[in-house]
């Protein structure tokens, strides 16, 4: 016993200061009590005790009741506490998005054998040797586009480093700050409160080091690695001219010192990724060690609510407490469905909200069945467009189509259903085209960026994101993105595109064995799929030209929209 007292103690102590209000409103009852009774107006004081049958006891209980609600419940909103509890360490680690230089400057060759095979090289190591945390990969010339969102699979950016090339860019220039503006709205979108930006350039001007000050502002670190030499090298342009492309030290170090980062020049090893501090990237959070837990008070003022309330039932008037008890353990009987549901208590929102949480869950799970039974129901436009993704996933292209049409109705322009609606559709004509005997066409049918079948574009749900906590909840728009986060959520749908093909192609090239079910497999069977495999051949695999693609036609919509 004496351990308790000794442990306890007031998570929030200043509530205790309201203690003062309980004598106070004793007074004040009390007194208005008397005002109020016409007896004492007309009787002695000494003779009113034995003239009124029990209105002095009456009355002084009449004060000390509510003042002792008033201490309980100043007591709750205090937090009593007297034991602790363990609570998970965050291991959440800063991500940290790469932007490249792949101007026509990147060709010169003053850091042997070129400042482009060099910088490959460099991404590389950073790749194989970061300790965790999500990394992207953003290129800019004349403008900046997405190779890979923010992911915490390294392997994946690794695969299209060596596709990195001028020649894959639409327009030649040299323009920075579009590249940190894209990283920084791919951290903001990504609900990351801190992280990294590196730039690998030989130069950046007065506008790239605004945007980097910017960047600082919203939590993001900005650093430069420098590629080349101050004695520079000849570099022919894409239009044929021939310019010197030298190393601007100074330009970087200012880019860097507006960014709240640290310029290195491009080395061999490792030294110079070690001095950016981008190998270990820093924990956002708790400071533990992996699977380490902190130990937090638990506040026990609950504990004080059930008297509280109990006490509360004698401000009703005479027999009503029986009545108000009665109905409280009434009440759950005739909601029993609901609160098998997820509880009475919950509004349609917020049993939307966790439908959509659930069918998020399964769908990412790929249980697309039962994210399809949770997404039924949610008239709303993120419901909607939750159900066509599920659909689309089982081959249901129909029902998925029209899932589209009514997330279009509650919200018009809605980027992601029309995409998606697009590339369904494009997979139903092939499909009805395949079953009609005519072969299919591959790249029929795109969509927003690189649309493809959905068979391989795996459509993205919208009941989380991020972690932005507002982000999918059900009847909530979330307010209009920039520019470049509309971009970046554009690019996001052709990057999972790619990552399908690549997959399906190298596992098409490994398949070099008959399974069991081909040995079983009938004639006709057989025909059919070796059909569907040269159609599948027929799709090109090449990194470089789903990138050159996919930038080209990122530029032209651009273009189009006026940016």
């Amino acid at each position: 016993m004496s351990g308790f007292w000794q442990s306890l103690h007031f998570l929030r102590p200043e509530w205790l200061w309201a203690l003062l209000l309980a004598p106070a409103v004793m007074a004040w009852l009390q007194l208005r009590q008397r005002r109020r009774d016409p007896w004492r107006h007309l009787v002695d004081p000494h003779l009113l005790p034995h003239l009124l049958e029990g209105g002095t006891r009456r009355a002084r209980v009449s004060g000390w009741l509510p003042a002792l609600g008033i201490v309980l419940a100043v007591l709750a909103l205090a937090g009593p506490s007297w034991r602790q509890e363990s609570q998970p360490a965050w291991q959440s680690k800063s991500p940290l998005v790469v932007v490249l230089d792949l101007s026509s400057r990147i060709l010169a060759t003053d850091l042997p054998p070129s400042r482009l095979l060099q910088a490959r090289s460099k991404l590389a190591t950073l790749l194989a040797e970061r300790e965790g945390g999500e990394v992207a990969l953003v290129v800019f010339a004349d403008d900046a586009y997405t190779v890979t969102p923010l992911t915490s699979d390294a392997a994946n950016v690794a695969l299209f480093l060596d596709e990195l090339g001028p020649e894959i860019m639409p327009v030649d220039g040299q323009r920075p700050e579009r590249g940190i503006e894209l990283a920084a709205s791919l951290l903001r979108q990504a609900g990351a409160t801190r992280g990294d930006i590196l730039l690998l350039g030989d130069r950046a001007g007065t506008e790239a080091q605004a945007v980097a000050a910017h960047a600082r502002s919203l939590g993001y670190r900005v650093s430069a690695l420098g590629l080349g030499t101050a004695q520079g090298a000849a570099v022919r342009e894409r239009d044929g001219s021939v310019g010197q492309a030298r190393l601007d030290a100074r330009s970087l170090q200012a880019l860097a010192g507006s960014g709240g980062g640290r310029y290195v020049q491009l080395g061999a090893g490792t030294a110079d990724l070690q001095a950016l501090d981008l190998l270990r990237p820093a924990l956002v959070g708790s400071q533990q060690g992996e699977g380490e837990a902190s130990k937090r008070w638990r506040d026990e003022g609950f504990w004080l609510l059930p008297p509280l309330m109990l006490l509360s039932l004698l401000a009703f008037r005479r027999r009503a407490g029986l009545a108000m008890v009665a109905l409280a353990c009434l009440l759950p009987l005739s909601l029993p469905v609901q609160a098998a549901e997820g509880g009475w208590w919950q509004r349609d929102d917020q049993r939307q909200h966790r439908q959509l949480s659930e069918g998020v869950s399964a769908y990412r799970r790929g249980d697309f069945a039962t994210a399809q039974r949770q997404f039924e129901g949610i008239d709303t436009a993120e419901g909607w467009y939750n159900l066509g993704n599920a659909l689309a996933r089982q081959g249901r292209y129909d029902d998925a189509i029209d899932a589209y049409d009514r997330a279009l109705e509650h919200q018009p322009g809605m980027d992601d259903a029309v995409a998606n609606r697009a590339a369904v559709d494009a997979a139903r004509k092939r499909q009805q085209q395949s079953s009609q005997g005519q072969p299919p066409q591959p790249g029929s049918g795109k969509g927003k960026g690189a649309g493809n079948d959905p068979a391989r574009q795996q459509p993205s749900p919208q009941g989380q994101t991020g972690g932005d906590p507002q982000a999918g909840k059900p009847g909530q728009q979330s307010p209009p993105s920039p520019p470049q986060a509309e971009d970046a959520t554009a690019q996001q749908q052709a990057d999972q595109a790619q990552r399908e093909q690549m997959e399906q192609a190298m596992q098409q090239s490994r398949a070099s064995t008959p399974s069991q079910a081909q040995a079983n497999e009938t004639a006709e069977q057989r025909e059919r799929r070796q059909a569907t495999e040269a159609w599948i051949r027929r799709v090109p695999d090449e990194p470089g030209s789903l990138l050159k693609a996919k930038f080209r036609i990122e530029h032209e919509r651009r273009s189009r929209e006026g940016r």
